[in-house]
Order: structure tokens, then C-alpha cells, then sequence
């Protein structure tokens, strides 16, 4: 029995029709607020994806004193003590697309295209958006916001910290 064109041609484009489905946008703004302290520096920020195992999926953003001579700013990145016990302890700085220099004050945004590295190799399930920050003579802070993978429904999700961090807002587009 000879198989019919129709057949053949979803055959085909059934792996692209999948990709496609999966494939999602991740827009993260946030905030990095002003403090009246007597002696500001900029934090150190790390964003990444974690599993329901806590076990980290993606680095995103990690952002430190990138200038300091003989890679000195990479000796304050273990502030950052829940990302630095689940990823950065193991990996050797800069990666690039995911590291830069610390921001100022203001909001920042992140964004990712679906299909794309480092979201491109997100299994479907529940994750954890997380937001750390810490800084020199100043305190340190974890944003959480959870979510479903892959997107079926645009959502927005917010959180906000504290001290060291403002809010965040997690953006999703299928």
C-alpha cells in the first residue's frame, strides 16, 4: 500500500509542528531600587530557571563587576549564595549571553525568544523564575515566581522585593 502525498507531508512537518508548540517568549523586568544608604554599591544579580527539584535549567543573566583587573569581581559572586550552591560555583565566568556588568538603579529588562538557547531546552513541566541579588556593605535578596512550561496562555506574574530588589514581572507569550 503506497502511502498518500497528504500522509507523507505530515509526516514531515510533524517535528516542526511540535517545536512550534513548544516554543514560547520570556520578557522579565526588574527592578533595582534606590536606597538612601551612606555608601552605595551596585548589586550583583543572577537569574536563572530552576526545576521543582530546585535543580537549576537555565542561567539567564548573571551580572558582576565584570571591569575589576584579574577577574577580582568574580570573588563576590558566592554573595549570591542560593544561585552560587545550585550553579555558579561550577561554571567558569564570563558565559557569554549570560553574564555583563552590574546595573544601576532603574528598571531592566530580559527577554528571551522561544525556541531559542537557554529556553530552547525547557522540558514541558513546573519551574521557578528566580531573581537573587547582593550587594557589598548591603543586604541580599531572592525573588521566586513559578510557572508552567510550555506557555499555552499568555500570563503576567509579578513579585516584589524588600530591600535589594523591586519588583519583577515575569511575561509570557506562547
Amino acid at each position: 500500500m503506497k502511502p498518500s502525498r497528504t500522509a507523507l507531508l505530515l509526516l514531515l512537518l510533524a517535528p516542526l509542528v511540535a517545536t512550534t508548540a513548544t516554543a514560547a517568549d520570556m520578557d522579565i523586568r526588574l527592578e533595582i531600587p534606590r536606597l538612601n544608604v551612606a555608601e552605595y554599591h551596585r548589586p550583583y544579580v543572577a537569574v536563572w530557571v530552576e526545576r521543582a527539584d530546585n535543580s537549576v535549567a537555565a542561567n539567564l543573566a548573571v551580572w558582576y563587576d565584570v571591569d575589576m583587573r584579574d577577574g577580582e569581581g568574580t570573588k563576590w559572586l558566592k554573595d549570591m549564595r542560593q544561585w552560587w550552591r545550585r550553579s555558579g560555583r561550577t561554571l567558569q565566568m564570563p558565559i557569554d549571553g549570560v553574564s555583563g556588568a552590574t546595573r544601576p538603579v532603574g528598571q531592566h529588562q530580559l527577554s528571551f525568544k522561544g525556541g531559542q538557547a537557554p529556553l530552547a531546552d525547557l522540558a514541558p513541566g513546573d519551574y521557578t523564575l528566580v531573581v537573587e541579588a547582593a550587594r557589598e556593605v548591603g543586604g541580599r535578596e531572592v525573588v521566586s515566581i513559578p510557572f508552567s512550561w510550555p506557555v499555552r496562555a499568555p500570563a503576567r506574574k509579578q513579585a516584589s522585593g524588600s530591600s535589594e530588589l523591586g519588583a519583577v514581572t515575569l511575561s509570557l507569550k506562547p
